[in-house]
């Protein structure tokens, strides 16, 4: 693939402002997460105030992302991003005006909160699955690769201009910078155009939602990743996310600023495998996936082995180049394999089963840790997540699928004038 290929999606109108707009968008959203933080830290100097707000959006969002898988495939997926977006804009924008001028209480921020995790529930299958519709289907790989290595980039650069804003200007205008970028984001979503979906026969929600079901359950390589991803995610939440930060301070030689070298190091292994599937084309999506993701394995292995920090921070560059493998191999996958009318779904049914076990990492993790001790835990983790991956690989659904014939352009020509 060459350098041309790689940036030809920003060729075609629609997905240039639709990535300007996702720039925008991610940019406030890492500024905001510790904006948040240190906001409601300021309304309550408590940890427990902090865990009550970020479940606030956390649960509804989960338990809303179906229905939002169907309002994503229902009507058109712009308009679903631009009003979520200006929803976003509201609650964050109320949060920040609260917070500034001293007004604010911890439960108006938990209310704001569960709306705000209520519209991204809606927000995110129609986010996952705009892109088929905006490039060609020889374009997914790049246009992917794009989105991830800005993504990427701005995890590293994001929370630097939040933290930078929170210490100069204050936590509650650094919320309202984040709420100027989804207004900013939705603005940028006006000139996308996209082919006009079918009009299908009118149908409740509870018969999308079990027709979203049957697709899921009759898709082999789709529920296989997504109930295996259930138990990874728990793993990884559990592991490197709630022990990873109390076992690093404890050892000499890592601490707390080791710890911040090797969360730097997996987001520079995100973003430097993001560069790399630019230029090369991933057959075979979800073996090579798999097989890339189990290396996330290895950085759990070694923190509770014998860690020492600078093998520790190349793991974990290995660890994130191989998360990024698999999310390129898991989109294109969805996205060349799954028909349009159905894809928000999948999406959402992806996203339920890959969430829905995360507090129970975050919760078990830390007595199990007491119990048995921080190192057999991360070590016995670890290994349970490869183990997981190579069972994933036996089935031979996940292992064979390929990589989709391309689309001729005129399917999308209407999403590119």
């Amino acid at each position: 693939m060459t350098w041309s290929a790689s940036f030809a999606p920003l060729r075609n109108r629609s997905f240039a402002w639709y990535f300007a707009s996702r720039f925008v968008n991610t940019f406030g959203g890492m500024m905001a997460n510790i904006a948040l933080a240190f906001a409601v830290l300021d309304i309550e100097d408590s940890p427990a105030a902090l865990g009550q707000v970020l479940a606030a959006h956390t649960i509804p969002m989960v338990v809303l992302l179906l229905w939002g898988g169907v309002i994503s495939d229902r009507f058109p997926r712009t308009l679903v991003l631009q009003a979520s977006n200006v929803a976003s804009a509201l609650t964050q924008g109320l949060i920040a005006f609260l917070v500034i001028t001293g007004a604010a209480e911890l439960w108006m921020v938990i209310v704001l909160s569960v709306v705000h995790g209520a519209v991204s529930a809606i927000a995110f299958p129609a986010m996952a699955s705009m892109v088929p519709q905006l490039v060609p289907r020889e374009q997914l790989q790049p246009a992917n690769a794009l989105l991830s290595v800005t993504r990427n980039g701005l995890t590293v650069l994001g929370p630097t201009v939040g933290a930078l804003l929170v210490v100069t200007v204050g936590p509650g205008w650094a919320l309202a910078v984040d709420a100027a970028t989804w207004l900013v984001a939705a603005l940028l979503l006006l000139p996308v155009r996209i082919p006009p979906k079918e009009r299908k026969a009118s149908t409740s929600t509870v018969a999308e939602l079990r027709e979203g079901w049957t697709f899921f359950w009759s898709t082999t390589w789709l529920w296989v990743i997504v109930v295996a991803f259930g138990a990874l995610n728990m793993i990884h939440t559990g592991t490197l996310q709630t022990l990873g930060p109390a076992v690093a301070e404890d050892i000499d030689g890592i601490g707390r600023q080791g710890w911040g070298f090797v969360l730097s190091a997996e987001a520079l292994g995100l973003l430097a495998m993001a560069v790399v599937l630019l230029r090369v084309r991933l057959e075979r999506p979800l073996f090579w996936g798999m097989a890339a993701i189990s290396l996330a394995s290895l950085p759990i292995i070694m923190l509770g082995a014998d860690p020492v920090l600078l093998a520790l921070v190349v793991a974990a560059f290995v660890g994130g180049a191989g998360i990024e493998v698999f999310s390129m191999g898991w989109n294109l996958a969805m996205q060349e394999h799954i028909e349009d009318d159905m894809l928000s779904r999948a999406y959402s049914y992806d996203a339920l089963g890959s969430f829905v076990a995360m507090p129970i990492g975050q919760l078990l993790w830390g007595p199990l840790a007491i119990w048995f001790g921080a190192g057999p835990v991360l070590v016995v983790s670890g290994v349970v997540y490869a183990a997981i991956c190579a069972l994933v690989l036996c089935s031979r659904s996940v292992r064979d699928l390929p990589r989709a014939p391309a689309t001729p352009v005129a399917e999308v020509t209407s999403a590119t004038s």
